[in-house]
């Protein structure tokens, strides 16, 4: 069980306006379109990556599952201007912690898409079964994505 990340609306990788994310060339997922600025796990684990410009973090869980959690779109050329991690690599995190704290409106005025992709990173690598929920989502709270190996 994967929770929501954000509070807002959690909706297809297919919305996303960006190809590799939307054709799920990144690996399989969905979208969340955030109403506030924070984002929390929505798996424990533990961080194994914080972007430089803390846009994005990866949190492994002790399954191996590893999940992508990337604010907004092509916000990297923001240069961590409006985003506050809350987390460092190797830290062990549990559902509904504070990850990033990031300003909505700073984002949108610079011209960015908010919409928040989740995707399982190492869907490569292994067989994940990602069956997504989609509707209204609470930070920390319900599933947006169930997440398995075949049996």
């Amino acid at each position: 069980m994967v929770a929501s990340p954000l509070t807002g609306a959690c909706v297809s990788l297919a919305e996303v306006p960006d190809e590799a994310f939307a054709q799920g060339m990144m690996g399989p997922g969905a979208a969340v379109i955030p109403q506030e600025g924070r984002m929390v796990a929505p798996i424990d684990g533990t961080v194994v990556h914080l972007i430089k410009s803390h846009h994005a973090v990866m949190i492994e869980h002790s399954s191996g599952l590893q999940l992508l959690l990337h604010i907004g779109i092509n916000t990297v050329s923001l240069k961590g201007q409006g985003f506050t991690p809350r987390v460092r690599v190797g830290e062990q995190v549990t559902v509904g912690q504070t990850l990033i704290e990031f300003d909505l409106n700073a984002i949108t005025s610079a011209g960015y898409p908010v919409i928040t992709p989740v995707i399982v990173a190492n869907a490569a690598e292994q067989p994940w079964e990602v069956q997504q929920d989609y509707g209204n989502a609470e930070a920390g709270r319900g599933t947006i994505m169930k997440v398995s190996l075949p049996q």
